[in-house]
């Protein structure tokens, strides 16, 4: 393992690509943005190309629309987890200095001032509204209430036990967005499909909140870890179950006129993505801090399944 370049933060993964590559000066904002742990942008970003892959096969195209909003929303999953992290990070700085995995992180660490913090914010956020505006209306004004679940969800954990619920309604946002962004409309297709991914976040970030579950008791912080305990497992298969068949659901409504073949290939992808869920299921250890933290990531490639089988479901 590569040695912590200084002012890393803890969990990222060593040698990433900020401390290596990245000018100094701009780490400590690229930290913050966690730039260096890309897996928030890819859980972002996935239900996004869920929601536009399941769109293209309800109208039955993409085209270079299509292509421009599949980039449009990589670029934006990049600068709105950036920015959500910087407003979770400054509504958090008390907490995370008390938190042994995330007291290294750049607020409380002294790296970044709070004001600082908040221009950073205000930067990836503007940007994230000029590539919003090259959208269909129905998806900019989507876009523009996605701020209300994204600036609600740092003070969840401090009203409810089920924090992992605020982070589903601003992290899966984008399956909504992006349908509406090819047809102009919303319908129960992408709703099913947000509901699935709703349920997928209580699956991944229960998992993740492990690691934290006792300095969250130490400090009074909730989340589902806490209170499912030692039931867990049982919860979080009942999360797999919700996400696969909502996301099937969603499939069929949206796909059920095109030929049996592409329809059955698109049915693969909440098939494979269960698989892999069932898979994470069996290695779950809530005592195992760095295998949990493996799993988590693992979910990349769960949500990646989906948009591969959709994608060839197109092709079809």
């Amino acid at each position: 393992m590569p040695e912590a370049e200084e002012g890393s933060v803890a969990d990222a993964p060593r040698g990433n690509w900020v401390d290596r590559l990245a000018p100094r000066r701009t780490r400590p904002y690229l930290r913050l943005s966690r730039a260096d742990r890309p897996i928030g942008t890819w859980l972002l970003l996935l239900p996004c190309w869920w929601g536009l892959l399941l769109a293209a096969l309800a109208m039955d195209g993409f085209g270079l629309e299509g292509a421009w909003i599949a980039i449009g929303c990589a670029l934006g999953a990049f600068l709105m987890r950036g920015a959500g992290c910087t407003w979770n990070d400054v509504t958090d700085r008390h907490i995370d200095g008390s938190v042994a995995r995330t007291r290294s992180r750049p607020i409380p660490s002294g790296q970044v001032r709070v004001m600082q913090a908040l221009i950073w914010m205000a930067t990836q956020t503007l940007v994230s509204l000029v590539i919003l505006l090259t959208f269909d209306w129905a998806a900019i004004w989507l876009g523009v209430a996605s701020l209300v679940p994204v600036a609600i969800y740092p003070f969840a954990k401090r009203f409810t036990w089920w924090p992992q619920v605020f982070l589903g309604l601003a992290f899966n946002w984008g399956a909504l967005l992006a349908w509406a962004a090819l047809t102009g409309s919303l319908s129960w297709a992408p709703v099913a499909l947000y509901l699935s991914g709703i349920a997928w976040t209580l699956f991944y970030d229960t998992i993740y909140a492990h690691q934290d579950a006792e300095d969250d008791a130490l400090i009074g912080v909730k989340s589902t870890a806490r209170l499912f305990g030692d039931r867990s497992r049982i919860w979080l298969r009942g999360f797999l179950v919700a996400t696969v068949l909502l996301m099937g659901l969603a499939v069929l409504l949206a796909a059920r006129d095109r030929s049996v073949l592409s329809l059955v290939v698109a049915l693969g992808g909440p098939w494979a993505m269960g698989w892999h869920m069932v898979w994470q299921l069996a290695r779950f250890d809530p005592a195992d801090n760095a295998g949990l933290l493996r799993l988590f990531r693992s979910n990349r490639d769960a949500g990646l399944l989906p948009v591969l089988f959709s994608a060839a479901a197109l092709a079809l």
